[in-house]
Order: structure tokens, then sequence, then C-alpha cells
């Protein structure tokens, strides 16, 4: 089912300072946002998610307790069952129940198909898997089963 880490998150204390040192060592931007900027570390497969927080937060911010698996698209649509065989519970996400999901991320201009756990000691885990890269199409957050249905 992995097929790699998909993504890692770092906390911040200065976002526009830690963007211009990432593209400085040859990371390319994926998404910038206010508090948040994802770089591409191989397009498509992996990327490093940055999160600007206080630094008294640096310790104890929950970006640095999160991992995302790189799956492809035939194991996402099958990673609740493969999960759940294995008595792992998805966890309700971004206001999605867990027989909601997967759910398809509108991270524009990038779309994700995910699905969240957790591990023995709550860190947050994930399977993620690229749908489609430099997509112009906005839409909101959905179940995958509907995105396959619309885009397939």
């Amino acid at each position: 089912m992995i097929k790699g880490l998909y993504e890692a998150h770092l906390p911040v204390s200065n976002i526009e300072k830690s963007i211009e040192f990432y593209q400085n060592i040859g990371l390319e931007l994926a998404y910038k946002g206010k508090k948040v900027t994802f770089f591409w570390i191989e397009k498509g497969r992996s990327w490093l998610g940055l999160w600007e927080c206080e630094e008294a937060q640096l310790p104890y911010h929950p970006s640095i307790r999160h991992l995302a698996f790189y799956v492809e698209n035939e194991d996402i649509k099958k990673a609740k069952t493969w999960l759940e065989k294995r008595e792992i519970n998805v966890k309700e996400k971004f206001g999605f129940s867990q027989e909601q999901q997967p759910l398809v991320l509108a991270n524009n201009p990038h779309t994700h198909a995910a699905i969240y756990f957790q591990d023995p000691d709550d860190n947050s885990l994930e399977f993620i898997s690229p749908l489609m890269l430099d997509n112009e199409e906005a839409f909101e957050m959905m179940e995958l089963k509907d995105w396959f249905n619309n885009h397939i």
C-alpha cells in the first residue's frame, strides 16, 4: 500500500524567511498561503508543509506530529477497508465523518485524495494520493466516491 513519504510538516517562525530559504535550496513552491506554504520535494510525489506559528509554540506545534504516506489512486480507494482490517480507526477530518472518507482536498491548484488516522501516540497519519496537478478548477472538499462520479 505505502509507496513513500508524501509529506512532512515543519513549524516555522517567519513564513517569508522560510520560503526564501527553501527556494534557495532548490525546492519548487507548490502553494503559498497566509500561514502555511507547501514546497514540492518531488513534484506530484512528495512535499514539505511549512506552518507559521509563534516561537513559543514551535516545540509543540501539531505540524511536527503529522506524516502523510504516498499511496497510488487504486490503493486510496480501498484504504478505509485496508485500515479497518488492521483495526485502525479512520478519524473525522475537516467535518467529514469516518464513513465519508477518503475525501478529496481542494488544495488548488493541486487536487489530492486523503484518509486520516492516528498511531498509538495520537500522531496524525494520512494516506494521500494526487488526483490532479496544476488544476484550475475550484471546488469544495468532497467524498472520493463523489469525485470519481464527476471526473471519470
